[in-house]
């Protein structure tokens, strides 16, 4: 009795990677295309990225929710102060629990975009910060000092100038601030996070997002604007300078082929802000930053720009990503399994 020995499997091709992109071939990936060089780049990623962002970034919330609630039964003197925060989104400086409960609040989106951008797009997760696959610590941290050499020289060429007349209800003096060393530190610790968020944010995930879809950079750099914006509760004048710093900050971002540049520039321009309002010499507050400040502030963005592109330009920075097409393999079939049925009668 003999059993008949069982054809060969048939074969099937590998399926062929996808294509990768001709600027990921040539000349290399800039920054709003760097998720092509991602483990999962298609076309339906970045909706994926920003709903389940949106996601963790509500239970993140939530997580604080229940927190500030349990503190409220058990505080009615907390509840009371919560409840004034909920009336009127403001930045009181006399209360560096709110401070870093308002600032807390936006930090919460940085590790919730990063922690969904793994989750979707796979591994090299340091391409959200720049083409070199990690945020380039050395780089941010000299735009930072050119940016506070441009934003203090000229705030104090504009001391000079005659000032505007303004509102001062808002501002509080130093000495009536008991809380002002507490407060001085939150911000020193938070606020260079609360600028990273928001640039990984309105810079990172959507300029990569958008370059997903659409090559050229100005739609990358162009549309998130007026998301950010909207995010600014200022006047017209005010939302303008907004914009601006958008637009310039987008600009840097593709340039030079990550965030650090933008990062810098926020950091900076948020700290003085603040330390300028806790000095009693401004308003955090105010929504009508006036005309003065509108051309101040084109002054020292356009400044800044300018520094940032000649240190890029005499620098070995790089600011694409080239990527080498896979190698097709040796042996790219695999086997299909034999057909499932009953077993073969043995020979008589």
């Amino acid at each position: 009795m003999t059993t008949p020995i069982p054809a060969p499997p048939a074969l099937r091709p590998l399926p062929a990677p996808a294509p990768l992109p001709a600027d990921a071939l040539t000349g290399g990936l800039a920054f709003h295309r760097l998720v092509f060089a991602r483990r999962r780049s298609g076309w339906w990623t970045p909706l994926v990225v920003g709903v389940l962002g949106v996601a963790l970034y509500a239970a993140m919330l939530g997580v604080v929710l229940v927190g500030i609630l349990a503190a409220a039964f058990a505080d009615p003197a907390f509840a009371q102060r919560m409840m004034t925060l909920g009336q009127n989104i403001a930045f009181d400086l006399t209360d560096p629990f709110l401070i870093a409960l308002t600032l807390g609040t936006i930090v919460l989106m940085l590790p919730a975009y990063v922690l969904a951008s793994l989750i979707v797009n796979g591994r090299r997760v340091g391409l959200v910060s720049s083409a070199a696959g990690r945020l380039r610590w050395r780089w941010m941290l000299l735009c930072g000092a050119v940016a506070v050499v441009i934003s203090l020289a000229l705030s104090g060429v504009s001391a000079l100038l005659p000032a505007e007349a303004v509102d001062s209800s808002g501002v509080v003096p130093p000495d009536q601030n008991p809380q002002l060393l507490a407060t001085l530190v939150v911000l020193l610790l938070l606020i260079p996070f609360q600028a990273a968020a928001e640039e990984y944010v309105f810079r990172g995930y959507l300029q990569q997002a958008i370059g997903r879809w659409l090559r050229h950079p100005a739609f990358a750099i162009l549309l998130p604007v007026p998301l950010f914006v909207l995010g600014h509760l200022y006047d017209p004048l005010g939302q303008a300078s907004v914009a601006v710093f958008a637009i310039a900050a987008g600009w840097l971002t593709w340039r030079t082929g990550g965030l650090e540049a933008a990062i810098a520039l926020h950091v900076v321009n948020n700290l003085l802000a603040f330390l300028l309002a806790l000095a009693g010499l401004g308003d955090v507050n105010d929504s009508s930053p006036g005309v003065a400040s509108f051309f101040w502030s084109l002054i020292v963005i356009g400044a800044y720009t300018g520094a940032v592109e000649w240190m890029f330009r005499r620098g070995t920075l790089g600011r694409t990503l080239v990527l080498t097409p896979p190698a097709p393999a040796p042996h790219a079939a695999v086997a299909l399994a034999p057909p499932v049925g009953p077993p073969a009668p043995a020979a008589d």
